[in-house]
C-alpha cells in the first residue's frame, strides 16, 4: 500500500477532490492537507512522514512545505502538478486534468 497526499492552499477544492478520486485507487491510501493554518485539514508533520508521494497543487505549495518541515523525509517524493486554483471541488474537468497529471506516477 503506498500513501499519498495531496496538498493545496486550503485544503477545500482541488486537494480534496484528488483525494476522492484516488481514495479507491488500487493499492493506494489517499488523504489531504493544506498548507494554510486555517485550511479544512491543516498539514501536519504526522501527514508528512506518512506519505511516500506528495503531489502539490502549485510550486508555492512545494516552498510552504520545504519551508515548514525542513526534513521532508528523505522516503517521500514531492511532485508538483501545476493545478491552478480555478476549479470547484469535484469539477469534471480537475477531475480529467488530476486523472491525466497523476496517473502516470502510480
Amino acid at each position: 500500500m503506498r500513501n499519498i497526499l495531496f496538498m493545496c492552499s486550503q485544503n477545500r477544492l482541488r486537494s480534496p477532490t484528488a483525494e476522492q478520486v484516488f481514495a479507491s485507487h488500487p493499492g493506494i491510501e489517499a488523504s489531504s492537507a493544506g498548507t494554510s493554518h486555517d485550511a479544512e485539514n491543516p498539514l501536519a508533520g504526522e501527514l508528512v512522514e506518512w506519505a511516500d508521494i506528495i503531489f502539490v497543487m502549485e510550486r508555492t505549495h512545494r516552498i510552504k512545505l520545504r519551508k515548514r518541515f525542513r526534513a521532508v523525509p528523505k522516503h517521500a517524493r514531492v511532485i508538483c502538478l501545476d493545478i491552478p486554483d480555478d476549479y470547484e471541488c469535484m469539477d469534471p474537468e480537475l477531475v480529467r486534468v488530476l486523472r491525466a497529471k497523476v496517473e502516470r506516477y502510480l
